[in-house]
């Protein structure tokens, strides 16, 4: 049998080459349909985020499984792309490999945010998908089952899941909510539309926020951002009027210079009456003068204040990588040897099987000889059968076990075969 994992992730590709490979679920839907008709004995799986795309096959016999090669031009077919330009990115996983990097992924161990919780519905998703077209398997089965409790082992044994280490988590996370017990009533206000605002605003969305408004002095880019999340856009005119609205504030500009002084914001203050005021100012320089902070009912942190909390997780974070590493690999020694008891299993049952059948004609052309024997007798003639069967064959089974323990039962699987003449 083959395991393997062929694709790519921001650890090696940049994010022009992960847009142009990834699939949408139509798409992969679609690929998966492609991929059976093309390999109809592999299975497979097809993992796309916006991180990641990665396919994971798996035959019963190696010679059914594709070549790297074969994935690579699949790929590149589907999506309308010369093979050769992106084989430097599509890098391949095999065996122990393959499944100890399938339960990093689900386990957010190989996240850009360590520990972030989407992965692991990603994954579940990638699997169902898989499974609602036929494309899944007994091996690919065995491995997304155990990808699951894996992860939950992880969430539940370590604090990874709970150290958030980027600034747009931890804004959200360790700040926001000790503000907001609930997002979807609340007015989100984002100023800017660059990566900071938008990782944050899809944290916004994860928790519920659904009243959102985006303002960008470039109104093209705001309207890019309102169509990749939600929300609606405004005119950069309206600052004044939205921050007199707005509950929950997100700023990310690139200004020089505040974009709301004090002075400015005495009178939003008033037009307010003292409603309550989350701001993340995640701007360098900050857009919101700090002495804004000082207003009854304003809550502003800066990106400094969330810095601190990032290193302390960090750190806090670093301390439970070694627990989950270990549950990574005892998982894997675990699936690997349930595997190969797997693989073991039939050829064990067929020469079981052989020798119950020689034992049976022996003892009965024997007791057909010898039929003046009482019962006691032939029980205790059968006992005896048993006994030298068993004896016989322990040797040989108890060398396959340890050998699937270690994982290399292969060899000494294909010469009892051979030697005893089993077929498949």
């Amino acid at each position: 049998m083959k395991l393997q994992m062929v694709g790519c992730s921001h650890h090696n590709s940049s994010v022009q080459i992960r847009e142009r490979l990834a699939f949408s679920p139509d798409q992969a839907r679609l690929a998966l349909e492609k991929w059976r008709e093309r390999f109809p004995q592999s299975e497979a799986v097809l993992l796309s985020t916006c991180n990641r795309v990665e396919l994971y096959l798996a035959a019963e016999s190696p010679a059914c499984c594709p070549s790297h090669h074969d994935v690579v031009e699949f790929v590149a077919s589907f999506h309308g792309l010369n093979a050769v330009d992106i084989f430097d990115d599509l890098f391949e996983r095999t065996g122990e490999d393959a499944i100890r990097h399938l339960f990093t992924v689900a386990a957010s161990l190989d996240s850009m945010v360590v520990g972030e919780a989407q992965i692991l519905s990603q994954v579940k998703q990638a699997y169902e998908l898989a499974q609602a077209g036929n494309s899944t398997g007994p091996l690919t089965h065995l491995a997304f089952q155990a990808a699951i409790r894996v992860a939950k082992r992880v969430a539940s044994e370590t604090a990874i899941n709970q150290k958030r280490v980027s600034i747009p988590s931890v804004a959200v996370a360790d700040f926001a909510r000790q503000f907001c017990e609930r997002f979807d009533d609340k007015q989100v206000l984002v100023i800017g539309a660059g990566e900071m605002g938008e990782e944050t605003l899809r944290y916004l969305i994860d928790e519920g926020a659904s009243q959102i408004t985006i303002i960008n002095r470039r109104r093209e880019r705001a309207e890019g951002l309102a169509e990749r999340t939600a929300g609606q856009v405004a005119a950069w005119e309206q600052l004044t009027d939205l921050l007199v609205e707005a509950d929950l504030v997100v700023s990310t500009t690139g200004s020089t210079q505040p974009i709301v002084t004090e002075e400015q914001f005495r009178e939003i203050s008033r037009r307010r009456f003292e409603r309550p005021l989350f701001i993340l100012d995640l701007a360098v320089p900050r857009d919101f003068d700090p002495q804004i902070g000082r207003y009854d009912g304003v809550y502003l942190y800066s990106l400094d204040d969330l810095s601190a909390v990032c290193q302390k997780n960090r750190r806090a974070r670093d301390k439970e990588w070694p627990k989950a590493e270990r549950i990574i690999e005892e998982e894997t020694a675990r699936f690997l040897a349930e595997l190969h008891h797997r693989a073991t299993g039939p050829t064990i049952r067929r020469l079981k099987s052989l020798a119950d059948e020689v034992k049976r004609d022996e003892l009965e052309r024997l007791l057909n000889k010898l039929a003046s024997l009482d019962d006691r007798s032939r029980l205790e003639i059968e006992r005896s059968f048993d006994r030298l069967v068993n004896k016989l064959l322990h040797p040989p089974l108890e060398s396959l076990r340890d050998e699937a323990s270690a994982g290399t039962p292969h060899g000494l699987l294909e010469a009892l075969k051979r030697l005893f003449q089993l077929s498949d």
